[in-house]
């Protein structure tokens, strides 16, 4: 953004002065932009998967992919709120989401139930490697905020990933 002599941003606000050069800040945000991609791709997916999961598992499977897509939909305000405190606009049409995710979209037509959770447990390794790759960034800025988000956000994935593997050991 322009600035002027100042140093404040044409628009009158003082420019950004957290202890975090702005290539710093660039490049962290950027690889925020793409876990929001990741975390609101995942969260579609599993909010398809709630809708049309069938069979046997059908009680199970529904309820745990509720707690997991509401879950999902109350990461993401975070993760584009730090990506704001760092200067940065978060992305947030489908067309960026696209490009910046790392996951695919949900499949077209729904897979079997087990296939679901297959698809969701890649899909929570995916973000916690997007979230992971991001740390030494955040580490060698100082940027201890992105560092706590990235940790909570890594259990998350992590733990999720567990518990819907463990439903497909016989």
């Amino acid at each position: 953004m322009p600035k002027n002599k100042s140093g404040a941003n044409k628009s009158g606000a003082p420019a950004i002065n957290i202890g975090i050069g702005s290539k710093d800040r660039a490049e962290i945000a950027g690889g925020l932009s793409k876990l929001l991609a990741d975390t609101y791709t995942l969260y579609l997916t599993t909010h398809n998967f709630h809708w049309n999961v069938t069979g046997p598992m059908f009680n199970t499977l529904h309820d745990m992919f509720m707690e997991q897509y509401t879950e999902l939909w109350n990461a993401v305000d975070p993760i584009a709120e730090r990506i704001r405190s760092l200067g940065h606009y978060a992305p947030g049409s489908y067309a960026d989401f696209g490009r910046l995710a790392t996951i695919a979209d949900a499949p077209t037509e729904p897979p079997k139930a087990l296939d679901m959770v297959r698809v969701l447990v890649e899909g929570h390794e995916a973000v916690a490697r997007t979230a992971r790759e991001i740390f030494p960034l955040a580490d060698e800025a100082g940027d201890e905020p992105t560092a706590d988000l990235l940790t909570q956000r890594l259990t998350v994935h992590e733990q999720t990933a567990w518990m819907l593997r463990s439903l497909l050991e016989e």
